[in-house]
């Protein structure tokens, strides 16, 4: 599954957009240097996601919406076609 695709189910799963997430995380003063670990019991507490989509939105948090080159058009299971997640949800995300 891509890092895309996680971040897809995550907004299946919660109702919310990645960028929304992210900007709870923000609220709760989670964002860059942030251990993995309490980003991981805040979104399994209040939105229910599981370790895999929550290491996804973990990336995100800490990191920001780009990904590694070597995953953009790989052959792993984690491939995406851009090193520019998506973040604004499903409905608007461009062809």
């Amino acid at each position: 599954m891509s890092f895309q695709a996680y971040l897809d189910a995550v907004e299946r799963r919660t109702g919310l957009t990645p960028r929304q997430l992210v900007a709870q995380a923000a609220e709760r003063g989670f964002g860059p240097g942030t251990k993995a670990a309490p980003i991981l019991q805040w979104l399994k507490d209040e939105h229910d996601l599981g370790r895999g989509h929550g290491m996804a939105m973990v990336h995100v948090i800490t990191k920001g919406p780009r990904i590694d080159a070597k995953h953009v058009g790989s052959e792993g299971v984690h491939r995406d076609g851009s090193d520019e997640l998506w973040l604004d949800g499903v409905a608007t995300k461009p062809a």
